[in-house]
């Protein structure tokens, strides 16, 4: 089996620095600050989509890019505090073991994913690490899944996507591939669940629907 981890929310435990970040930004709107339950109100994806529901209106031209960049401005700061969700590391590890082979797709920036799958160890434990490069809008990823496993040349029938966002099983679903969603991310449980795959609140449960 080959196993297709989301990063950020999943491997990466940084929901305090995405809601952190999008406060920061918000609060130049004059808008209060969200909290997780507030946060995972509005979530949705494409993530535009979150901010429209934030400021109760559509986005103007060039809002959203504006908004984004100052997005990651913050975020960039603030997830040098954050650190692998708790047993990301031994779950990657246990199975490597088991002899599963394990990839990265993220909507995170290519660069800066490559880096810090780096400095946290585990670039040796993937065999692909893939994010946005430069000038890719995000939106859905399911297209970005296509090009991700066509590039390891992995039949979509022996892969499983684990993720923190029902765009990673909608991604999972548009190849035929299966999914695991977990509840470190910043979706909340109930919603997760409507998808109609699994649900793990403990990344150690990925092993149990191999």
């Amino acid at each position: 089996m080959h196993i297709v981890w989301d990063w950020n929310g999943t491997l990466f435990d940084d929901r305090d620095a995405i809601l952190d970040a999008t406060n920061e930004v918000f609060a130049g709107y004059g808008l209060p600050p969200l909290g997780l339950d507030g946060y995972r109100a509005a979530y949705t994806r494409p993530i535009w989509t979150s901010y429209e529901r934030i400021l109760g209106r559509a986005l103007e031209d060039g809002e959203w890019e504006r908004i984004d960049a100052a997005f990651h401005d913050s975020y960039h700061r603030l997830m040098e505090r954050c650190r692998l969700a708790a047993d990301a590391r031994r779950t990657i590890d246990v199975l490597a073991d088991d002899g599963h082979t394990q990839s990265v797709l993220s909507m995170w920036h290519h660069d800066r994913l490559a880096v810090t799958v780096s400095r946290l160890g585990l670039e040796l434990s993937f065999r692909r690490v893939d994010g946005l490069r430069p000038d890719e809008g995000g939106g859905e990823k399911a297209r970005f899944m296509v090009r991700h496993l066509a590039a390891l040349g992995v039949d979509a029938a022996d892969v499983l996507m684990v993720g923190d966002s029902v765009d990673d099983a909608a991604a999972a679903r548009h190849v035929g591939a299966r999914a695991v969603l977990y509840t470190g991310g910043l979706q909340s449980r109930a919603d997760l669940a409507r998808f109609g795959v699994p649900v793990i609140e403990r990344l150690a449960d990925v092993a149990r629907h191999i």
